[in-house]
Formats: structure tokens, C-alpha cells, sequence
């Protein structure tokens, strides 16, 4: 029989829903409803990140059990538990939606294990009420990719939450995948997300928009006590201080998706996490050709408002979002609008840093148009961007530009641009980067350790998982495995996986879940 130190607080400490039917509707003066899973028709297991179960106590006969499938299927609630749907609303594509909340997502428990808090939900386990029209359900394919993103994230060091199984339920699942007409029935799946907490901006911003106060401060209070322990609270500045933490946090979590060249998609007021986290993983995607202006969501396609090179303004504009709900605790904008107006600097300079890391330099009067001439000349031509950093590493202060250029040659899709007017900015480039490299005083060794531990080699581009997809659709679910042990060291040579330091090959350019996705689940 499993044993987990349960310490739930979220269902203890905060007002419930008091209307225990799982009817769509809205819901005033609660933080959640509790709900139950569907029960799956027969549910089975795909696979377990082995790691996460260790983080929280599970043993290898947990792993191995029925019950294990069962708790994380839906199949069965573990005794003492109230599963429940948490309530938010939220700001979608810059647009008010109202009340959105856990339309898919039930949250199980609370588990600490090593003095560390950790709350599991299960995606994809059916209706809540907070569903709308939708099923509650997900499907393989969505599921795998959140599974394995949420895994590779961690690994790549950029904050997460995660993910500790994926099992399969049974049951068809009808989705139309492009949202063109043309509907299918898919193998239903479940995911099993973890993180400390699954509280999002717009938890927030639901009791703020119908002037809350007295739950808004519960949630705030409750956020702040589990999760911001250095932040006094009953101080007047508490929620001000709150607020520049949350900001804080969001910063660091988009510095770190620019750096490794992931898009998130869907960068809603409730996808946003209150700890700082990458949540929701629906239509994401990494770079291939490097392009500030590509986003992977076919809902997005038009304005792409949440485009590559627009994540960081989209943060801040979210959270000027948390700022207006948090101003009926706070009581003054001023504080608030000092807060924001500190984003962009920040962001900035913690983004030159980032930079210089990435181009192995150290040397402070290092000028910002070193990286701004870059990312244009990035631009010229398509040019891999997880390649194209980890290869320059390679390169010797005491090349030539042609030298450099031949180095990096491996990262451009087609050698043939580099000509022209293309390989005269490049040539320009060069010529700029390694008098700076001539200037550094760090071995050649050193800059290379330091450049490949901030350049991954491995990221988990959507035509891998794709592969991944369509294997296990037939049954296959060794290559998921395969490419979780591959995203576990992102950053080391493994000769053995060459095959996927590459770029993106020709047949996925415009295959369906190799470029553009969309947010069917």
C-alpha cells in the first residue's frame, strides 16, 4: 500500500465552493470546488520521470503497483484526500474572459517529503465546474509533450513545474486538432503535474474583478505564508513586497526561456504561475530557425502576440494585470507603478549578463550592440539557433572570421545564404566578437566549460516529440523514454545521441505538430 506524507493546506486553509455538484457554473466567494476524477475504463501506465518519484518518497514497488496506476489515473482517491478544481480568471490573448479556472486539471493532494511541499494534479481526469462546454479530458499526444517538456525544462534549468507520470485511460477522446472541421477521436491520457504550487495570477484577479477583498487577502495571505516566508506579513508594505517578488520570479523565469530559445504559446494571465514557474504546456516550441516573430499557436498565427521576442513585454504587461488586483490590498498605485516601471531595466541589463554568458565574455565594457548586431544578423538567414550557440564555443581567439564562419557553418539550413551581402554582416560580426574574445583573460578551456554549461545541446524540439507521438500512438513508448534520458543532461556532450544534435529535418517544416500547434487537448 503507497504511503505519502500528506499535508494538504490549500483545501483546509481556504473557502470552498459549498455546492458539491459537478455542474458548469460560476462560483463566487471560493478559492475551489471539489470534484472527483472520471474513473478511466482502463487505465494502463506509459511512463514515470523516476526522478520526480524519488523527490516524493515514492519506492520502485509504488512504481510497480496497481495502485500507483489507479491514484494517477483517476481510477481511485486516496483515503483522507479532497480532490478539488481550483477558481481563477484571467486575461486571454489581452482580452478579459472572466471566470476561466481548472477546466482540466483536478488537484489531488499535498505531499511533503524532505521538508519540501509538493501538490499533484492530474490533467486530463475528466469534467469540473469550471469546464464550460469542454470534456475535462486529454489526449495522448498533448499529454506527451507536456510530460516531457515539463521534465526538460527542469533539466535545462529554467523554473518548471513537473511532471511525475503519464498513463494512458482507455477511453477515445474526440478532438479537432487544428480546429478546422475536422474532428477525430484520440487516445485519452492523464497527466500526473507537480509543483509547489499551481496558484496563478489569475487566481488573483477573479476576486479582484468582482472587488473580493476579503478572499483576495485570504489567497494573498495564504500565498505569502506557504510560499514568500520572508515577507512579514500584517506589515503595511507585505503585499507591496509580495508583488516585487512575483515580479521578481517572472523575470528570471522569461530570461531563462530566452536564453534556450523556448516559446511558450499561450502566455494568458492564468498560464502565468504565482512562484515564478513555467505552467500549462500546450502549444510551446523552441527555435529552429532563430526568428523573434514566430510563434508555434495557430491561434496566435495572426497577431502573434506571444511571439519569441515579445515574452518579456507580454510578462510585464501581465503584470500590470496582478498589479491592479493586488491595488485593493496594497491600497496606492504609486508603489505598484515603481515596481513595474523597474521591469524593463532590470530585464535588461540581467538580459545583457545573460548574453555575455551565452558569447563566453566576461569583460564588463562589453557593448550591447554586440548581441543586438547578432540577433539581426541571426535573422538574415535561417540559422539554428541551439546550434549555433553551442558550436561557438568551438571557436579560437585566434581565428579569422572565415575560420569562425566554418565553424559555425553546421547551424545555417541553407550554406548556400552565405554569401553576399549575408556573409559580409557574418564576416562584420566575427571580426567585432573575436577582438572581444582577444580581450578575455579566461583560458580558452574555461570559456568553453563555462559557454556549454548556459548553450544546451539537447532541447526537445517538437519534431523529436512528434517522433515520439507517432510510435507510441502504435503502441511503441520506448523512444519517450529514450528522449527522457536524453533531456536529463542537455548540456553534456552524450556522443552517443549525436543524431540529435541536428537541425529540424525537411519533412517536418510543415508537418502538423512539428511547427505550428494548437491549443487542442
Amino acid at each position: 500500500m503507497i504511503k505519502l506524507n500528506i499535508q494538504d493546506t490549500f483545501n483546509k486553509e481556504l473557502p470552498a465552493d459549498p455546492n458539491k455538484n459537478n455542474t458548469r457554473r460560476q462560483v463566487f466567494e471560493a478559492c475551489y470546488s471539489f470534484v472527483t476524477p472520471r474513473i478511466p475504463s482502463n487505465p494502463s501506465l506509459v511512463h514515470v520521470s523516476k526522478e520526480m518519484a524519488e523527490t516524493l518518497g515514492f519506492s520502485e514497488e509504488d512504481l510497480a503497483s496497481q495502485e500507483f496506476i489507479d491514484l494517477f489515473s483517476g481510477a481511485k482517491v486516496m483515503e483522507g484526500t479532497a480532490p478539488f478544481a481550483m477558481c481563477y480568471g484571467g486575461h486571454q490573448f489581452g482580452h478579459w474572459a472572466g471566470q476561466l479556472g481548472d477546466g482540466r486539471a483536478i488537484n489531488l493532494m499535498e505531499v511533503e517529503h524532505h521538508q519540501k511541499r509538493w501538490a499533484l494534479q492530474l490533467k486530463g481526469a475528466g469534467e469540473t465546474p469550471y469546464s464550460r462546454t469542454a470534456d475535462g479530458l486529454a489526449v495522448l499526444r498533448s499529454s506527451i509533450r507536456e510530460h516531457l517538456c515539463s521534465e526538460a525544462m527542469f533539466h535545462l534549468g529554467v523554473p518548471t513545474t513537473r511532471s511525475l507520470s503519464l498513463s494512458l485511460s482507455g477511453d477515445e477522446v474526440l478532438r479537432d486538432m487544428m480546429y478546422d472541421g475536422n474532428s477525430a477521436y484520440e487516445k485519452g491520457a492523464i497527466v500526473c503535474r507537480v509543483a509547489p504550487s499551481f496558484v496563478r495570477f489569475g487566481n488573483f484577479q477573479i476576486f479582484a474583478s468582482r472587488k473580493d477583498t476579503d478572499n483576495l487577502k485570504k489567497l494573498a495571505d495564504y500565498t505569502i505564508r506557504h510560499f514568500y516566508p520572508t515577507i512579514e506579513l500584517g506589515t503595511p508594505n507585505a503585499y507591496l513586497e509580495f508583488f516585487n517578488q512575483v515580479l521578481d520570479r517572472t523575470l528570471e523565469m522569461v530570461l531563462a526561456w530566452q536564453r534556450v530559445g523556448f516559446v511558450h504559446g499561450v502566455m494568458n494571465t492564468d498560464n502565468l504561475s504565482i512562484l515564478g514557474l513555467t505552467i500549462d504546456y500546450g502549444p510551446y516550441g523552441w527555435l529552429e530557425g532563430y526568428d523573434e516573430n514566430w510563434t508555434p499557436n495557430t491561434t496566435d498565427r495572426q497577431n502573434a502576440r506571444y511571439r519569441f521576442g515579445n515574452q518579456p513585454g507580454v510578462a510585464h504587461w501581465n503584470l500590470y494585470q496582478l498589479a491592479n488586483a493586488l491595488f485593493l490590498l496594497v491600497g496606492e498605485a504609486k508603489p505598484l507603478e515603481e515596481a513595474l516601471e523597474r521591469f524593463r531595466p532590470t530585464f535588461e541589463k540581467a538580459y545583457g549578463e545573460m548574453m555575455k554568458s551565452k558569447l563566453g565574455l566576461q569583460e564588463e565594457n562589453v557593448n550591447p550592440g554586440l548581441w543586438a548586431t547578432l540577433e539581426t544578423t541571426l535573422s538574415l538567414t535561417e540559422t539554428d539557433m541551439t546550434i549555433f550557440f553551442r558550436l561557438l564555443s568551438t571557436i579560437s581567439k585566434s581565428d579569422q572570421p572565415a575560420e569562425a564562419i566554418a565553424k559555425i557553418k553546421p547551424a545555417f539550413y541553407q550554406a548556400e545564404d552565405l554569401q553576399g551581402n549575408v556573409l559580409e554582416e557574418w564576416t562584420a560580426w566575427f571580426q567585432i566578437y573575436l577582438d572581444y574574445l582577444q580581450a578575455e583573460i579566461v583560458s580558452e578551456e574555461d570559456r568553453q566549460k563555462n559557454m556549454n554549461a548556459v548553450n544546451p545541446k539537447y532541447v526537445l524540439r517538437n519534431y523529436m516529440a512528434q517522433m515520439a507521438i507517432d510510435a507510441a500512438d502504435k503502441g511503441d513508448y520506448a523512444l519517450i523514454e529514450e528522449l527522457y534520458q536524453l533531456i536529463k543532461e542537455p548540456y553534456a556532450e552524450q556522443v552517443d545521441q549525436e543524431k540529435w544534435f541536428a537541425k529540424r529535418p525537411e519533412w517536418a517544416r510543415d508537418k502538423v505538430g512539428c511547427s505550428m500547434l494548437s491549443c487542442s487537448s
